[in-house]
């Protein structure tokens, strides 16, 4: 598993990502300390967002929208910020 420090990471991006496309593994350390692992995704992995949608439909914790929004709210602008904000 490569390891880089954040700077490393940041200034050798591409070649980071480089290494991940070929199926590496790499470690991004703050001051030594391990926060990320940044790691190739796979073809099954994001195929099963789907999954993960249709779990969360079954199990109630989500539904799917009935309607397309009233075409007012489309066209109508944006509010205003408010002052402060």
């Amino acid at each position: 598993m490569k390891r880089y420090s954040v700077s490393e990471a940041k200034n050798g991006l591409s070649a980071l990502l480089a290494a991940v496309r070929a199926g590496e593994v790499v470690l991004i350390l703050d001051r030594g300390i391990p926060v990320a692992q940044v790691c190739p995704v796979s073809m099954s992995s994001a195929a099963t967002s789907g999954d993960a949608i249709e779990g969360l439909l079954r199990a109630g914790l989500a539904t799917r929208g009935k309607a397309a929004p009233p075409l007012a709210l489309l066209e109508s602008p944006p509010p205003a910020p408010r002052r402060g904000a």
